[in-house]
């Protein structure tokens, strides 16, 4: 029986999440990462392994406190409220649920205690210029040479590159569509080139160009094949997470909002009490609430060995296009002043969008709803 109510461990988790990001993720702290090349508070960093928070959803045997999905989406809502910059996402559920599922004995016990401890980070090279987010998107070489492998190509969106320890490289091995392989590569060997970019959200991604370079075979995760399934089924827990972050920062960008349209006045009466303004906020509050059912439903489902093949995609898309829609309505209600940087909610406007566009975009989550719905495969 679906149950969506929290229990008072759960509950105090979150209180204890909010008072460590209140302290460590204050809006100075998160005005301060923006286009850093870093990208996030070592304080925090250190806090969260403290805490036992960034091994939250790793298996005890290396480290983890083997939490459920629950837990991670009650931690990722209050990142996204706080919208604390952090690479946990990238290195302790992307990078790491990688080498969970598929990696060998000795790259889980190489990497995996340290990612928990904080003592190193693993981040996702996925993305590549003018490609999508389905596999066909991944046109990168990785040619076998006997030895090893040779990468050749380029990736982007490669969030914290500049802080990780080894890059997560998806390439492509063959020419079918689910012909991709995960590699570890370090991000200092010869051939690896960095270029910071700027984003719309002002977080810290690179571009990372690869020029031949040379992998050994043990760097591979999992068998020759099974990188793209792999990652598949990594990606739906992390749509989840994206999505709770989605709705962590649009609920915080409605309560601002709401707020404002009460101190500020017009005509006499406070904004809130025009209709119109008050309707949209109105909207804003129900298309939040659904997302966030829908989240805590693909968290529960996790959590008890339910498939969220299309629990996942919906929960990623429709928070996400809430965040966007609430906080593109809320820089009207706060007019000209919601753009200048001495205001808050255009941090949360423009964070709202570049998270709609990551950890699978609107199209790709589309893909794979129809792809559950019809009960086939996504190409």
């Amino acid at each position: 029986m679906l149950d969506l109510d929290f229990t008072e461990e759960q509950d105090m988790l979150r209180e204890m999440v909010a008072g460590l990001l209140a302290q460590y993720a204050s809006l100075e702290e998160v005005r301060a990462a923006e286009d850093d090349p870093t990208g996030y508070s070592v304080e925090l960093w250190a806090q969260l392994a403290e805490l036992d928070l960034l091994g939250l959803l790793l298996p005890e045997q290396y480290g983890g406190s083997e939490m459920t999905m629950i837990e991670g989406v009650i931690l990722y809502e209050e990142i996204g409220r706080a919208l604390a910059p952090t690479p946990h996402l990238v290195s302790c559920v992307l990078s790491a649920g990688a080498i969970v599922r598929a990696g060998s004995e000795e790259q889980k016990a190489g990497w995996l205690p340290r990612i928990a401890k904080g003592e190193v980070i693993l981040t996702p090279a996925w993305l590549e210029p003018e490609n999508s987010c389905s596999p066909r998107g991944v046109q990168m070489r990785a040619v076998n040479d006997g030895e090893g492998f040779t990468l050749t190509g380029t990736k982007q969106h490669v969030q914290f590159a500049s802080s990780a320890d080894r890059l997560v490289v998806l390439a492509r091995t063959g020419e079918g569509a689910g012909d991709v392989d995960l590699f570890l590569v370090d991000p200092t060997a010869d051939g690896v080139t960095l270029s910071q970019r700027m984003s719309i959200s002002s977080d810290t991604q690179y571009r990372v160009d690869f020029d031949g370079v040379q992998v050994s075979a043990q760097d591979r995760i999992g068998a020759a094949g099974t990188g793209w399934a792999t990652w598949e089924k990594v990606m739906e827990e992390g749509m989840v997470l994206a999505a709770a972050m989605a709705t962590g920062g649009a609920e915080h960008a409605l309560e601002i909002t709401v707020q404002y349209s009460k101190d500020r006045e017009q005509f006499d009466k406070p904004l809130g009490a025009f209709q119109a303004l008050a309707h949209y906020m109105a909207d804003s509050k129900t298309s939040i609430d659904g997302g966030k059912v829908l989240v805590h439903e693909a968290a529960w489902a996790h959590s008890v060995g339910r498939p969220i093949s299309s629990l996942a995609p919906m929960a990623k898309s429709f928070t996400c296009k809430s965040y966007r829609d609430t906080t593109a309505m809320a820089q009207q209600i706060f007019g000209g002043v919601g753009f200048t940087v001495e205001y808050e909610i255009q941090l949360y406007f423009r964070r709202a969008k570049q998270l709609q566009i990551s950890f699978n975009d609107t199209a790709r989550c589309e893909e794979l709803i129809a792809a559950a719905l019809f009960d086939g495969a996504a190409a």
